[in-house]
């Protein structure tokens, strides 16, 4: 069957058949010819339909060829007219014959037909046929994003654009863009609220220039460059974590922005992205736009992983302080998804207009009044389009009432909510986006106040970011969030972002939420402390048993001391304590802090060497504090006074002597213990 049977096919089904014009195709089996080939066919003749049918029509030929059916014409007329490798068949294929015969009328007729609708060329024809067929596509421009990574805006506007006229103005940009001599006007406009981010005419191909077969630029909605840009990444936030990545734009904008600040040197402790996406066919995706866009240096990419089957703890995601999160959503606020233009049909022959049997192979339409039959056609597909719908991942779900609308919203955001806690989990995380094409308020408000009130928010401190924590262009973004779905909290509220279709901002709909973490709140109300913990709640240490930090994702490191100062402290161990500021205890070298034992004890210095610990006793750890104390009388107290001193201080040496020829037996039962979770510990850490 060739290509033009299939297509037939399809259109007479479109009537009958639910779902999208996509998924009819491309969920199609056993069909011959290449899904996208058939899909653009379709689509394309019905755009073009009153066009193509006003010339068959004119043209007579159905009355001529009797055994070409309507639609069968429209779709040869379409190639054979329109497309530029003209009718897709063998030169001796009987359906390339019999419609190549009347191409000199059907060219004539086609011309009649531009000029009844005052287009001097084909190409302002194409961009009225274009606009006609957009529906709410019209009020979008073309969004093109900068890659950073690999150009600059001035390089862009100097080549890719250059003589685009610039303007300042969303309307301006969607204005015709054919002038009266038939020309093509190209406009662009650099946008005010995201940086490297430019829109231009509709209508404009792109898709074959050097610039965007390179990477150096990539379509994207405005809206859809909103969390990345709300996020934004400094090198100090740590490494960053795209939790539900495909197809990659989001992705590749956290790494223009992070490359942006990079350091001109590059080390092991360098930011990274990491980009998860658990289905593996969108994973293939994602992996080919972060190399075309050239960020695959520092994005990892989780190859068919699910982010949250992801262990927050893990070492190698210590480090992460910033995520984004766009998860799967109804994609009510998609402009033009599929929308599938009116079909035109041509008027039959008479013979067959008597044959009311529609050949499912020659796809031959039913002949009856144009008009009712239209009527009744465009009312079975809006009835069959309003019971699916399609969420941003093109999955389609049947919605035959608003009680199946509930549900199937209440379940995204079931899922919204599961990723987003699970995001919140992460130790040392200080700051998240959440975004949504979706104008649902259950899915986009009514999320964030569950954020909010949840366990894991309030124990870990996140908090919602506020409109004045915001980066400028977000900031000054006029359109917020519904208060009435944020109980009445205005706070959080202004601080929700949002954008409709339609609403002369050029953009889709779209929903952006961010959270930070203030991160005092943390380790006081944190019950794991600051280390590491695995599956069972124990602590994660080295080999050598030092536990890991939260904070940096390592081992904790003890200050290491030379041959001569331990000569020094065997040589006058009061002495040394006299002058170390430190004081006699163990402290870790970043911080400052005394290191301790599971019950508080100070590690002593004199005690321990480089990787050994040794804790004092109650007893001991309160003599020295008395021998500190004595050290700062005045000298001038009274002689007995200074006697009975003496006296405690000679006791004190010689408990000292005695607790030394335990050294052995307490390190002993310290290495016994090294790797469990009663080991050493530390105090006063802050996130």
């Amino acid at each position: 069957m060739s290509l033009y049977h299939e297509g037939a096919e399809v259109l007479v089904a479109s009537s009958t058949e639910g779902g999208s014009l996509k998924s009819r195709i491309f969920g199609r089996r056993n069909i011959k010819s290449t899904p996208g080939q058939l899909y653009a066919l379709v689509f394309e003749t019905c755009k073009w339909s009153s066009v193509l049918k006003e010339v068959i029509d004119a043209s007579a030929i159905l009355s001529i060829e009797k055994k070409l059916t309507p639609i069968l014409a429209l779709l040869l007329a379409h190639d054979l007219l329109l497309a530029k490798g003209g009718v897709a068949l063998p030169k001796t294929h009987g359906l390339r014959v019999t419609i190549e015969k009347h191409k000199a009328r059907l060219t004539s007729e086609l011309t009649r037909a531009r000029l009844r609708r005052r287009a001097p060329s084909m190409e302002a024809l194409k961009e009225q046929i274009d606009r006609a067929a957009a529906g709410e596509e019209a009020q979008i421009p073309r969004w093109v994003r900068i890659n950073t990574i690999k150009t600059t805006v001035e390089e862009q506007l100097d080549t890719t654009f250059k003589g685009y006229e610039q303007v300042t103005t969303i309307d301006e940009v969607l204005a015709p863009s054919t002038n009266p001599a038939g020309g093509k006007q190209r406009r662009i406009l650099i946008d005010p609220h995201i940086p490297n981010l430019v829109a231009i005419t509709q209508g404009i191909d792109l898709s074959k220039t050097e610039a965007y077969s390179s990477g150096k630029i990539i379509f994207q909605d405005k809206a859809s460059c909103f969390p990345a840009y709300l996020l934004d990444p400094l090198p100090e936030d740590g490494d960053v974590v795209d939790g539900c990545a495909a197809p990659g734009n989001k992705t590749t904008h956290l790494a223009a922005i992070c490359h942006a600040r990079r350091p001109d040197f590059e080390t092991q402790e360098s930011q990274k992205i990491f980009a998860f996406e658990k289905d593996k066919r969108r994973s293939q995706t994602l992996t080919k736009m972060v190399k075309i866009a050239g960020s695959q240096g520092w994005t990892r990419v989780g190859f068919g992983q699910d982010f949250c089957q992801v262990d927050p703890t893990g070492e190698q995601f210590a480090k992460v302080g910033a995520l984004l999160l766009d998860p799967s959503c109804s994609g009510s606020g998609i402009v033009g998804r599929d929308t599938m233009p009116e079909l035109h049909v041509p008027e039959g022959s008479p013979a067959a207009g008597s044959n009311k049997k529609v050949d499912k192979g020659k796809g031959k339409a039913p002949q009856i009044n144009e008009d009712k039959g239209k009527k009744r056609k465009l009312d079975a597909n809006e009835a069959a389009q309003s019971s699916v719908m399609i969420d941003d991942e093109g999955n389609e779900t049947v919605v035959n009432s608003e009680k199946d609308l509930e549900a199937r919203l209440q379940a995204l955001a079931g899922f919204q909510l599961k990723i987003l806690l699970h995001a919140l989990t992460f130790p040392a995380a200080k700051k998240l986006t959440y975004s949504t094409c979706s104008i649902h308020s259950q899915e986009n408000e009514h999320v964030v106040m569950k954020v909010l009130e949840s366990e894991i928010a309030t124990r870990r401190g996140w908090r919602i970011m506020k409109r004045s924590e915001q980066v400028r262009g977000m900031r000054d973004w006029p359109v917020r969030g519904l208060k009435e779905s944020c109980g009445g909290d205005t706070e959080v509220a202004d601080a929700c972002i949002r954008s409709y279709k339609g609403d002369g901002y050029g953009v889709m709909g779209f929903f952006v939420a961010g959270f930070v973490r203030d991160g005092s709140k943390d380790e006081e109300m944190d019950p794991d402390g600051p280390y590491m913990r695995d599956e069972r709640g124990m602590i994660i240490r080295d080999v050598s048993g030092m536990p890991y930090l939260k904070t940096t994702g390592k081992p904790v490191e003890l200050l290491p001391r030379d041959d001569s100062e331990v000569e020094d402290d065997e040589e006058d161990e009061d002495g040394d304590e006299e002058m170390d500021p430190d004081g006699p205890y163990v402290r870790d070298a970043k911080t400052g802090m005394i290191i301790r034992d599971d019950n508080g004890m100070p590690f002593l210095k004199r005690k321990s060497k480089p990787g050994e610990l040794t804790t004092i006793r109650e007893s001991e750890a309160d003599e020295e504090e008395d021998e500190e104390e004595d050290e700062e009388e005045d000298d001038d107290e009274e002689e007995e006074e200074e006697e009975d001193d003496d006296e405690e201080n000679d006791h004190n040496d010689a408990e000292v002597d005695d607790e030394e020829g335990s050294d052995d037996e307490e390190e002993d039962e310290y290495n016994e213990t090294g790797d469990d979770d009663d080991g050493v510990d530390w105090e006063g850490f802050d996130d």
